[in-house]
């Protein structure tokens, strides 16, 4: 059974860094597209990255581009989110989401993610 797990959420001040993790205990990730997504209080989730099953290909949304990076060790079945220069607006629960993707090695990260972790806070404020 594939599970992932989050962590390395916390608080931070603006203009601080933090890696977050997302760890699966079940079965290869390989073929697997992942996706880190946020919902910040009182507002509906949103994508944030996505990296495509072996890493080729990566998408960000506009919001994150420049300051956050998605990567993934499928060796060690681990994918991270480095977030740099974190604004209060980056606030929220951080969820990854894996999924098989339509098409082999895309960075597919829409209604296709149907294996979900429970979620770590990132909390951005001075």
């Amino acid at each position: 059974q594939l599970q992932l797990v989050e962590s390395g959420g916390g608080l931070v001040q603006p203009g601080g860094s933090l890696r977050l993790s997302c760890a699966n205990s079940g079965f290869s990730l390989d073929f697997y597209a992942i996706g880190w997504f946020r919902q910040a209080p009182g507002k509906e989730r949103e994508g944030v990255a996505c990296i495509s099953s072996f890493g080729g290909t990566t998408k960000y949304a506009d919001s994150v581009k420049g300051r956050f990076t998605i990567s993934r060790d499928n060796a060690k079945k681990m994918v991270y989110l480095q977030m740099n220069s974190l604004k209060p607006e980056d606030t929220g629960d951080y969820y990854c989401a894996a999924g098989l993707p339509r098409l082999a090695q895309q960075a597919e990260c829409g209604a296709n993610m149907n294996i979900w972790g429970k979620g770590t806070l990132v909390t951005v404020s001075s």
